[in-house]
């Protein structure tokens, strides 16, 4: 269990992050249109993933736009950003911010990827959902940089997610 803040309040998550060279928990989450998805459909591509409470918040918002300008040049590199919002609400948000380069995933049928990944808060107000979080996967989807971000309101490391990316 790690404990994070929300506003300066302590919350707690379920677990940890998984470990900098462990292999990434496989996972089934759901894209823009309603399909399961899972690590083999991002096959052969260093992935972020970018977990994010809700696409609904302005530091959700800020860092999804953030991560879809600094993969605009990588090919090799897939941004999946991941939160407990409807594939509706994703879709909406990528379209009115012109947000092409990152992949949208949702929690809806399930809250197993935030259970496994140790990131579901546990108690406060943002229960049920998670905390904000990188997780950057090598092609092979072993684990090359993890952080959660200690406070909900703060946006995470851009530049040590990408750093070992090379």
């Amino acid at each position: 269990m790690a404990e994070i803040t929300l506003k300066g309040n302590p919350i707690h998550t379920n677990g940890d992050l998984p470990a900098v060279g462990s292999t990434a928990p496989d996972f089934k989450l759901t894209n823009k249109d309603l399909a399961d998805v899972g690590l083999q459909d991002f096959a052969g591509k260093s992935k972020i993933l970018s977990i994010v409470p809700s696409l609904d918040t302005g530091v959700c918002a800020e860092s999804t736009r953030k991560f879809n300008q600094l993969v605009a040049s990588r090919d090799d590199v897939v941004v999946l950003v991941i939160s407990a919002d409807l594939p509706f609400a994703q879709n909406r948000f990528c379209g009115a911010e012109g947000i092409e380069r990152v992949h949208t995933l949702s929690m809806m049928r399930s809250r197993n990827f935030a259970k496994d990944y140790g990131i579901l808060i546990q108690d406060g107000p943002l229960a049920g959902v998670t905390g904000r979080a990188v997780v950057v996967l090598d092609a092979g989807n072993k684990v090359l940089h993890a952080e959660l971000v200690p406070e909900i309101g703060q946006e995470p490391d851009y530049d040590a997610a990408f750093a070992v990316l090379g």
